[in-house]
C-alpha cells in the first residue's frame, strides 16, 4: 500500500515541479521584488517595505492607467459577448454550410496578436493607410481620419479592433453550448404556446448560463491583462490614453528600470484581479445552488 501510495505522488511530482516554476515561484519573486528597491541596472537593492506600494498608488499616471484598463476590459468585454453571441444564436439557426460560415467567422481568432497588430496598423495608418485615404477618395471625409494618433479615436479604435478579434472565440463556445439544449424541451413550449421569447428566457438561458459566466470570468482576465495588441498599434499613446496597467508596469520596469515598483504593479494588478474572479464564482455558485434546489 505504501508503494502504491508513492507511485501516485510520483505520477503527480512532475505537474507539480511545471506549477511551481511557471506560477508559485514568479508570485513570490514579484510579492519579494515589489517590497525592495530592486533596479535593472544596480545589482544591490534594499528592503523598502510597502513604499513601492505607496509611491505606485499616489501615482496619478497609475491611476490613469488604471481607469483606461477599466474600460478598455468593460467596453470590449460587452462587444464580444454581444457579438460572439449574436453571431452563435444565428449560427445555431443555419441549416446549410454552417460549417463554412463558422471558418469564416473564426478567421480573427486564429491569427496571432501581432499578425492582427501590424495588418491594422497599416489598414489605418493616416498617411498611406487604405481606410482613411478610402474614406477621403469617397469624399466622406475632407481629411484623412488619423485613427491612431488622435486622442479622441485611438481607444475607440482599439476596443472595435478588440471585439473583432475576441468575438470568434465567444461565438464558438456559446455555440457549443446551444447544441447541447435538448430540442424536446422547445417542442414542449411551443405545444404549451410560449413564444420565442419565454422559449429563450426559460429554456436558452438557464443552459447556457454557466458557460456564459465561465467565459466572462476567462476573457475579463484575458482582456484586463492584455498588452500585446495595445503595445503594437498605439504603445499607449497619443499622449498616454490608450496606456494601461501591463503598459504602465513595463514602461515602469523596462522604461525606468525600477523593478521593485513594476513589480508593486504586477502584485496590485494580481490582488485586484483575484477579487474580481472571487466575485464571479460567488454569483456561479449562487447559479449552481438556485438550480439544485
Amino acid at each position: 500500500m505504501k508503494t502504491r501510495s508513492y507511485t501516485k505522488w510520483l505520477f503527480v511530482l512532475p505537474a507539480v515541479i511545471v506549477v511551481a516554476a511557471l506560477f508559485i515561484y514568479p508570485i513570490f519573486s514579484s510579492l519579494f521584488f515589489s517590497m525592495t528597491s530592486k533596479n535593472l541596472i544596480r545589482p544591490r537593492y534594499s528592503f523598502l517595505g510597502l513604499k513601492n506600494y505607496k509611491d505606485i498608488l499616489s501615482d496619478p499616471k497609475f491611476w490613469a492607467a488604471f481607469l483606461n484598463s477599466l474600460k478598455w476590459t468593460v467596453f470590449s468585454l460587452l462587444g464580444q459577448i454581444l457579438v460572439g453571441f449574436t453571431a452563435a444564436l444565428a449560427l445555431n439557426r443555419v441549416k446549410f454550410f454552417k460549417g463554412m460560415y463558422k471558418t469564416l467567422l473564426i478567421i480573427p481568432w486564429a491569427f496571432p496578436s501581432i499578425v492582427i497588430a501590424f495588418s491594422w496598423t497599416w489598414i489605418l495608418n493616416g498617411v498611406y493607410g487604405i481606410l482613411p485615404n478610402l474614406l477621403v477618395k469617397w469624399k466622406i471625409c475632407e481629411t484623412a481620419p488619423q485613427f491612431l494618433t488622435e486622442k479622441n479615436l485611438a481607444f475607440i479604435v482599439l476596443v472595435l479592433i478588440n471585439i473583432w478579434f475576441g468575438a470568434p472565440m465567444i461565438m464558438v463556445n456559446v455555440l457549443s453550448a446551444l447544441q447541447t439544449v435538448p430540442q424536446d424541451q422547445y417542442e414542449a413550449a411551443k405545444i404549451d404556446g410560449a413564444s420565442a421569447l419565454q422559449s429563450f428566457q426559460h429554456i436558452t438561458i438557464p443552459h447556457i448560463k454557466l458557460v456564459m459566466g465561465l467565459l466572462v470570468v476567462l476573457r475579463t482576465v484575458w482582456i484586463f491583462n492584455n498588452f500585446d495588441l495595445i503595445y503594437l498599434i498605439t504603445g499607449g499613446g497619443p499622449a498616454g490614453s490608450t496606456q494601461t496597467v501591463p503598459l504602465y508596469a513595463y514602461e515602469m520596469g523596462w522604461g525606468t528600470k525600477l523593478l521593485g515598483k513594476s513589480s508593486a504593479v504586477t502584485v496590485l494588478l494580481f490582488i485586484f484581479l483575484m477579487s474580481v474572479c472571487i466575485i464571479y464564482f460567488t454569483i456561479m455558485n449562487c447559479w449552481e445552488r438556485e438550480e439544485n434546489k
